[in-house]
């Protein structure tokens, strides 16, 4: 293993990806406003994750008040405290960018229901 990935490994969340492209998650993370610091969450589908290890992004989609709004997210980031899962979505898909162009009821991803094993 060379100097690069040892720095990389010491930085990784252990328990940062637990989700999936569909799933609706909560992020939870920072946000810095002068001397005071916060936590904000922000609700929304998971559209697309990109690259690996440290580096890798999450873009969360939303609306809010009628207009859809798409923030990524660094998911190893100090900032990001933790991404909780709200529900699983059933996809076929590996990025889900066409939602962009959809309205109302077909914007949805349908809800992933696991049967029970005997």
């Amino acid at each position: 293993m060379n100097a690069i990935q040892a720095v990389e490994t010491a930085h990784l969340k252990e328990d940062a990806e637990n989700f999936r492209i569909g799933d609706t998650v909560k992020v939870h993370f920072r946000i810095v406003e002068g001397k005071t610091e916060r936590t904000q969450i922000y609700e929304g589908l998971v559209i697309a994750l990109k690259n690996s290890g440290l580096r890798r992004t999450v873009t969360v989609r939303k609306l809010s008040y009628g207009v859809g709004v798409e923030r990524i997210f660094p998911v190893h980031s100090p900032r990001v405290q933790q991404i909780e899962l709200v529900r699983r979505g059933r996809v076929r898909r590996a990025k889900l960018y066409y939602i962009r162009n959809r309205i109302g009821k077909a914007a949805k991803v349908r809800e992933l229901v696991r049967k029970k094993e005997r």
